[in-house]
């Protein structure tokens, strides 16, 4: 008995589990590449939803990122003009392209084969909607939110943690930066629930779908999306800090300082003069008498305090994973760039001393120094903006 299971093994005779090895064998055309987060969908009924939340037109040109075998794709050839489907894996390009081969549909698809969030831009398209491979979820909103034309709707499917994050409200738990700026330059809605048994292989996790429509024309921001998500990015770095002591952290105040002496270079605003308006003595004064038991953050320590306990019971602290990496690059570049003018460490430098004056003057103007990040809506990081571009300090 032993050998005739290693005559099979070996490719021998029949035996008797050949045909519950065979079918296996047949229906595996190739093996699904986790880095890639290649999750089939295999529930028809899905992937009808998908693309008839999109409500596409004749007319429409979608982009689909990780077609996959296609099963959302076809559906969309048959509502739109086009389909422009983006995969970084060759292997399902060529399955994609085969599904279609030699129908009519074949003529309306276009397959480009790459990773989309390292592209310069997105094709430009009406509609866009995807299968997101988790990894590329954060990335791939902050492009298409990022683009001077985006696509009029997105129907996009996440881990279903990150679907929550993107429709959360201020004051929930998984309130974040990447919360406020969706809902700045978008509506978000979500759409249905999508259980890990209807993927191939299932994922690990559950997963949901959420329709998001970016503002577009004289309803977009009139504010340029990296100033704002800078603001943000200061404000989430520890969001349950106080918004006072999200700003008294050094680097803070040392960007803050750059900006400003760039500001006024920018406009020809001589940078003594701007101290003596502010009326530096007075501040340097203050600053050389001020006792302050500080933390390593420069938070002060009841502020501290609370916000240990706060994060004992499960409050979450905001990261960086949100922050796209072609955008991380860009700022990798500026910093290399301004190393060469860093500004002065030395506490007592009057342009340093006028920027924490400046900072102080609008968190307690706006009435926000005492909120707290996880607290604040669109409006009160809009206001905090406007504030702070009036004093002439800026965040991109």
């Amino acid at each position: 008995m032993p050998k005739a299971a290693k005559q099979k093994k070996g490719g021998g005779p029949s035996g008797p589990y050949d045909r519950k090895s065979k079918p296996a064998a047949s229906t595996n055309i190739f093996k699904f590449d986790k880095d890639y987060g290649q999750h089939i969908l295999k529930n028809p009924g899905i992937s009808d939803a998908i693309v008839e939340k999109a409500y596409l037109k004749p007319t429409d040109v979608v982009v689909e990122i990780g077609p996959g075998t296609g099963n959302i794709t076809v559906r969309a050839l048959e509502k739109a003009k086009k389909v422009i489907a983006i995969d970084i894996d060759p292997r399902m390009g060529a399955e994609v392209t085969k599904r279609v081969q030699g129908t009519p549909l074949a003529k309306k698809l276009e397959v480009i084969l790459g990773d989309v969030i390292k592209m310069p831009e997105m094709p430009p398209c009406d509609a866009l909607i995807s299968n997101t491979p988790y990894q590329i979820s954060s990335p791939l909103i902050f492009k298409m939110l990022a683009m001077p034309n985006p696509p009029r709707v997105a129907v996009l499917m996440f881990q279903r943690e990150f679907a929550k994050r993107l429709v959360a409200k201020p004051g929930d738990a998984l309130y974040s930066r990447l919360s406020v700026n969706v809902n700045f330059w978008a509506t978000c809605k979500h759409i249905m629930k999508v259980g890990k048994q209807n993927f191939k292989p299932p994922p690990k996790v559950e997963s949901d779908v959420v329709r998001i429509e970016p503002l577009i024309g004289s309803a977009r921001p009139n504010i340029a999306f990296d100033e704002f998500d800078g603001l943000l990015r200061i404000a989430f770095n520890r969001k349950n800090k106080t918004l006072n002591a999200s700003f008294a952290i050094k680097e803070v105040l040392a960007m803050c300082e750059r900006n400003y002496k760039v500001y006024c270079s920018l406009n020809n605003i001589p940078v003594d003069e701007g101290v003596a308006a502010a009326g530096v003595g007075a501040v340097v004064g203050e600053e050389e008498g001020m006792d302050v038991d500080m933390d390593d953050d420069g938070a002060d320590g009841d502020d501290n305090e609370e916000e240990e306990e706060e994060e004992d019971n499960g409050m979450d602290v905001e990261d960086d994973e949100d922050m796209p990496e072609f955008f991380k690059e860009m700022k990798d570049e500026e910093d290399k760039a301004a190393a060469a003018k860093t500004p002065s460490r030395n506490p007592k430098s009057k342009v340093a001393m006028v920027v924490k004056a400046k900072v102080n003057k609008v968190l307690a103007s706006t009435g926000l120094g005492e909120k707290r990040a996880r607290q604040c809506d669109q409006n009160d990081f809009l206001k905090l903006l406007v504030a702070f571009h009036e004093e002439g300090i800026h965040f991109s």
